[in-house]
């Protein structure tokens, strides 16, 4: 498998940029998958933001500038289209972001893809009840064991305010988990 530089690289020349991207499509396809999954929650709103996410890689890889990792760059690239587009499904159905989270955990019980079984619903509902800063960093450091200093490049802020968050975010989980 080839590394990081070796694809961008090759991402670089035309003869090679369509192989160099399939090649990074593979490579990343499954982990940004279920980062955006975690976000927007429904299998097939996480197949669209997917593609979106790879369409926008593909048209700006060129603008990428190394000051970070490719796979921290897609990541920031995917966590913002999954925003977008959960504010843009909320304006269209005309309903806040807390009511479209909560229609997705509903449809999450009939949603053939997911396969987690009571416990996993409980903890996905206590998830939704955190403000989305909170849901993100704790998806990111909780499944996805993501460092706090990769997550600063990808949200924006800094290692402090994540790990409050994170924290936080624990702290809720807990109190709604024993409530519940």
């Amino acid at each position: 498998m080839q590394n990081e530089a070796e694809l961008l690289s090759q991402l670089k020349f035309d003869d090679s940029k369509e192989f160099a991207f399939k090649a990074l499509i593979k490579r990343y396809k499954e982990n940004l998958y279920w980062h955006i999954r975690k976000i927007v929650i429904s299998h097939d709103d996480a197949d669209d933001v997917l593609q979106n996410t790879f369409i926008k890689v593909f048209k700006n890889i060129d603008k990428f500038n190394g000051d970070s990792k490719l796979y921290t760059w897609m990541y920031r690239i995917a966590t913002n289209e999954s925003i977008t587009f959960l504010n843009s499904k909320a304006r269209r159905n005309k309903v806040s972001n807390e009511t479209l989270n909560e229609n997705a955990l509903q449809n999450l019980v009939t949603d053939v893809y997911f396969d987690g079984d009571e416990i996993q619903l409980k903890l996905q509902k206590a998830i939704a009840q955190l403000p989305r800063i909170q849901q993100l960093v704790f998806n990111m450091r909780y499944f996805d064991n993501i460092k706090y200093r990769d997550m600063s490049v990808i949200l924006e802020t800094s290692e402090g305010a994540l790990k409050a968050s994170y924290h936080i975010a624990v702290k809720k989980i807990k109190i709604y988990l024993i409530d519940h």
